[in-house]
């Protein structure tokens, strides 16, 4: 057990102790009496059908400083670039950096981490917000706090060292999720397409019109011209000589 009064480690304590429960570990991570956590090797964005096609999407490995993008509405998973170790005599709670959240990502996973647990932490996130989130591949927008139990623990975590996205995880939310930003674009998209119809089809009625007017016109022409013909070709009768007057009879 330790010896700190208060329940929470504080930023002494990490110091002190966090080396040999956090690898990699750096001191300057220490943020008044939180550790931060870096985003690691693997992540998975659930798909739309703006981007790619849902049934080809998985848990994919990004390299040093590889950036990946989390659209409005979309759940992730996020692994931490540490492996954590809870002693059995405390416990951990998790959370995400305000300049984060700020921008709409909502931790909607567990907040906390069972004594003996021991691996990779997995974040599933949710973009709440309007605007797609990047985040790059070593950038600390994790934090971890430490809180001492009353005594040690036979109620915990011993396992193996849990390392990746757990796939069951990954099966349980795959496949396309329909946003609200997915939805809004889509209406927009059909109101342009059904737009353009219209369009298309006022241009086709304009075009027939005028191929009809030409038309009659062109009736009308031949019309007037053969009735010209006509008239011209009729013979000219002789001119009519009155009847001759019968006298009274007498």
């Amino acid at each position: 057990m330790t010896s700190e009064a208060g329940p929470f480690w504080s930023g002494e304590t990490l110091t002190e102790r966090l080396p040999d429960l956090i690898a990699p570990f750096s001191p300057d991570r220490i943020d008044c009496a939180a550790y931060t956590l870096a985003v690691g090797p693997e992540v998975y964005v659930s798909p739309n059908d703006q981007s790619v096609d849902p049934t080809t999407v998985t848990v994919r490995k990004l390299a040093e400083g590889e950036a990946f993008t989390i659209p409005p509405g979309q759940f992730a998973f996020l692994l931490s670039e540490e492996i954590v170790s809870v002693p059995a005599a405390a416990i951990a709670f998790i959370s995400i950096r305000a300049r984060i959240k700020f921008k709409g990502l909502v931790n909607v996973s567990g907040f906390h981490v069972d004594p003996g647990y021991r691996g990779q932490l997995t974040f599933a996130v949710f973009n709440a917000g309007p605007v797609p989130i990047h985040i790059r591949r070593g950038q600390p927008i994790f934090l971890i706090w430490f809180a001492r139990l009353d005594r040690e623990t036979a109620y915990k975590k011993d396992g193996p060292v849990h390392k990746g996205i757990d796939i069951e995880a990954v099966t349980s939310v795959a496949g396309e999720l329909q946003s609200f930003a997915g939805l809004s674009k889509k209406l927009k998209d059909q109101d342009k397409s059904l737009g353009d119809r219209i369009h298309a089809i006022e241009r086709e009625q304009t075009y027939y019109r005028g191929i009809g007017a030409l038309v009659l016109a062109i009736v009308i022409g031949f019309s007037v011209n053969w009735l010209k013909d006509a008239i011209a070709a009729k013979p000219q009768g002789q001119p009519s000589v009155a009847a001759p007057v019968s006298p009274p009879p007498k």
